[in-house]
């Protein structure tokens, strides 16, 4: 190995995942310096890295390529502040998300039902809160494209309940994902633990395991919507993903959900 040129072995590493390369880097001295090339971490990037830069809300200063990438694996602002995405540290892998401006949220615009606000520990400028509806429902969607192939990817709605919040514990919600036009997933969820769950009462619709929120990292918490696999390649180019979330057949009134955005990562396989 010692005598093989360093394009050689960067073309071996990059085989392997941006983990893989720097764990070889740390064992072995022939991967040392390939594992610090541009050429190899050129290859770890998304293949429309530039577009994506060309986007960013804040520009990134960086000496090399494994200096980007290593910030990119940090959520960077685009488009105006209306998205975040970042790359996993382990794959290189995208993910999004997608904020509460780009979602489609039933009534949104009408100051008796939602308010849009700042609040300081969010990555966007505004989140949406509920004040009261009976109707809930709550749509993204985005293109394929932007995401990586051949990977399969889960989408979670990133929210809060508030101290004002009401009836989000009576009622579960439906969550779908669309690929062109077909549900390939769905899910019930459950957005608050309430009086019932401690009763073990049963609550009206629903059947099997519902998903409840959990805490996130960032202090947010998300509930699981659903998965789907991106093929990716050949007649994909077009392909769009639309992820669902409503609850419109209990006519409950509730209020007190906090939305920041849904966010679509690939799945983390145990």
């Amino acid at each position: 190995m010692d005598s093989l040129p360093e394009y050689c072995v960067s073309a071996i590493l990059a085989l392997t995942s941006p983990e893989d390369a720097c764990r070889l880097a740390l064992v072995l001295r022939t991967f040392r310096s390939a594992a610090r090339s541009d050429v190899l971490w050129d290859g770890f990037l998304p293949p429309d890295c530039d577009a994506l830069l060309a986007r960013l809300v804040r520009p990134l200063k960086f000496g090399s390529k494994k200096e980007l990438f290593l910030s990119l694996c940090q959520p960077q602002l685009i488009d105006s502040g209306r998205k975040s995405f970042k790359l996993e540290r382990s794959s290189g892998k995208i993910s999004y998300v997608l904020s509460a401006r780009e979602l489609s949220i039933a009534w949104s615009n009408e100051t008796m039902y939602w308010t849009w606000k700042f609040v300081p520990d969010s990555r966007f400028q505004e989140v949406a809160e509920l004040r009261t509806t009976h109707w809930l429902e709550i749509e993204g969607q985005m293109p394929t494209a932007m995401l990586s192939p051949n990977t399969l990817y889960e989408a979670y709605l990133i929210m809060k309940i508030s101290h004002r919040a009401y009836g989000l514990d009576v009622m579960p919600s439906q969550a779908s994902i669309e690929l062109q036009n077909q549900v390939v997933f769905t899910s019930t969820a459950i957005l608050q633990k309430g009086h019932q769950e401690s009763r073990n009462e049963r609550r009206p619709g629903v059947e099997g395991e519902a998903k409840v929120p959990v805490e996130r990292e960032d202090g947010w918490m998300e509930v699981e919507l659903g998965e789907f696999f991106n093929g990716g390649g050949g007649g994909h180019k077009h392909e769009v993903v639309k992820v669902s979330f409503k609850e419109v057949k209990g006519y409950q009134l509730k209020g007190g959900l906090v939305i920041e955005g849904i966010e679509v990562r690939p799945k983390r396989i145990a």
